[in-house]
């Protein structure tokens, strides 16, 4: 490892921010204290602030030198809707509510990154620090952009990072090209006629066209997308009736559709609709048919993935970056701004989960788990890699 030394001398301020951010997890859109423990940081450390995009966000301006370049570094700043089963003392204080997925450590590492680069200023041009609101479902990436986030700040390129449990600690990973899933998700409301379960002719069962949807659905990845395509269509719900002898009006399907291109995406919305409306037909019934695309999929710029490779190197090592890593059908809402600006997406690698102390739960220290918490050994290693893609990025000449 290749540390910047003033960031490994300020990890216990690090540490004492993430648990603090730990112990007051906070909704998507309602990041207020968060953002205001992120706003009087940095200025504290003399960093002009913009507040107040995507709501809750907070924009941090490093500039240094004459260059006009400039590049953006994203953390993503909720919490999950989720209660928290660790007792340790950092565990949260609000009941229901809990940072499962590290975007306190994600904050705590760009604080970190920016402690630094306001004091040494090693770089030629401008860092935004993008401090990102509801990145659990709430689009904040996209509702940041909408109140002009890269018009107000523009910048050449965009980078973020995520912890991924399970990957040794301390590395890295990347792909170029889909790394993580776009996120998608359907509500079908199959529309029969209610009868007697005893009287099955004179009425239309909508249970029994929901089951002949829900079977036909799957001949759309299996039979029709290109076997070399990547998909998923998961129904994980279906509600209907209330008593052992009554056939009701509706059956609803719900669940969630993922894919890695929007032409796949394309064709798996359509046929399903497609499937459902001549299907129910067949069968007398009518159908309510919503299909909601949340996320796009995360595909990394191959230059921009090509830079941060060199970063991550500089920092962890060669033999601590991988640069094929296996993409994930998850989400992340980063994929928005890639899809405005160039850049690239990464994983640092949380470990197994033997960094907990004592006090947590007995569940795994995977992401959305809630015996979670993040990995406070990785707070300089992150920081490390923001400094060194800032500095490698605008080189002062």
């Amino acid at each position: 490892m290749k540390l910047v030394e003033p960031i490994i001398a300020f990890q216990s301020e690090l540490e004492q921010i993430r648990r603090d951010l730990h112990a007051h997890p906070e909704l998507c859109y309602e990041e207020q204290r968060t953002a205001d423990v992120v706003a009087a940081r940095l200025t504290e450390w003399g960093i002009p602030i913009a507040r107040g995009l995507g709501l809750t966000g907070v924009v941090g301006i490093i500039k240094n030198g004459s260059s006009n370049r400039a590049i953006g570094l994203r953390a993503d700043m909720d919490a999950l809707p989720m209660h928290e089963v660790n007792s340790f003392p950092h565990a949260s204080r609000h009941a229901g509510k809990m940072h499962a997925c590290g975007h306190d450590g994600h904050t705590a590492m760009l604080l970190g990154a920016a402690h630094h680069l306001a004091a040494n200023r090693n770089f030629d041009g401008t860092v935004y620090l993008i401090f990102q609101p509801a990145e659990e479902g709430g689009g904040g990436a996209r509702r940041m952009m909408d109140d002009g986030l890269f018009e107000q700040f523009p910048m050449e390129a965009v980078y973020g990072m995520h912890n991924w449990p399970g990957l040794a600690e301390g590395s890295f990973g990347v792909v170029a090209g889909p790394m993580m899933a776009s996120s998608n998700e359907f509500r079908v409301v199959v529309k029969g006629k209610g009868s007697h379960a005893a009287q099955p002719h004179k009425g239309v069962d909508p249970v029994m066209v929901a089951v002949q949807i829900a079977q036909s659905w799957q001949t759309i990845v299996s039979r029709e997308k290109n076997p070399l395509d990547t998909a998923v269509l998961s129904i994980t719900q279906i509600h209907a009736g209330s008593a052992t002898n009554v056939i009701p009006d509706e059956a609803v399907l719900i669940g969630t559709v993922r894919t890695f291109s929007t032409g796949v995406l394309d064709l798996i919305e359509r046929r399903m609709e497609e499937i459902a409306k001549h299907t129910a037909a067949g069968f007398n019934a009518g159908i309510e048919f919503v299909f909601k695309r949340n996320y796009p999929p995360l595909v990394n710029h191959p230059e921009q993935t090509v830079f941060a490779i060199e970063a991550m190197r500089a920092v962890a090592g060669a033999d601590r970056v991988d640069s094929n890593v296996e993409p994930t059908m998850g989400a992340e809402d980063f994929a928005f701004m890639l899809q405005a600006k160039p850049g690239c997406y990464v994983f640092i690698g949380n470990g197994e989960g033997d960094h907990r102390a004592g006090g947590h739960g007995l569940g795994p220290c995977q992401l959305h788990n809630a015996s979670y918490d993040f990995n406070d050994r990785l707070l300089p290693i992150g920081a490390s890699y923001w400094v060194r893609l800032a500095e490698m990025s605008l080189p002062v000449r």
